[in-house]
């Protein structure tokens, strides 16, 4: 039996997670509360997202965010991160021509919208 869209999701959001934890050495949610704050914004932007205020502790536990604000040592460690997500990605997309990225992103948003009417 053929597997449909909703099985490869969750299957590659579930392997992605893995994965990028090991590759990056911090959570998915680390890095995305990191790189929100690196570029100025407000980890609280992020608050639809499971795990947002654990990230925000442990990033402060490290001392890369203070009063939820990226530090010094953050911006340092942010920059050592986003050397490894670039390699992840190219990992990740492997095989994967940048029209075909950009056709499953493009399919995957109408369908996102075609369920919350966005």
């Amino acid at each position: 039996m053929e597997k449909h869209i909703g099985y490869w999701v969750k299957n590659l959001d579930t392997v992605l997670e893995s994965a990028m934890d090991d590759a990056l050495r911090v959570s998915r949610r680390e890095w995305q509360v990191l790189n929100t704050a690196a570029h100025d914004a407000r980890p609280d932007e992020l608050a639809p997202f499971a795990g947002v205020e654990e990230a925000v502790e442990q990033l402060t536990a490290r001392g890369w965010l203070a009063d939820r604000r990226i530090t010094a040592a953050g911006r340092a460690a942010h920059a050592e991160i986003a050397e490894r997500v670039v390699l992840f990605r190219q990992r990740v997309s492997a095989g994967v021509s940048p029209e075909e990225y950009q056709a499953t992103v493009d399919v995957l948003r109408r369908m996102a919208a075609n369920l919350t009417g966005s």
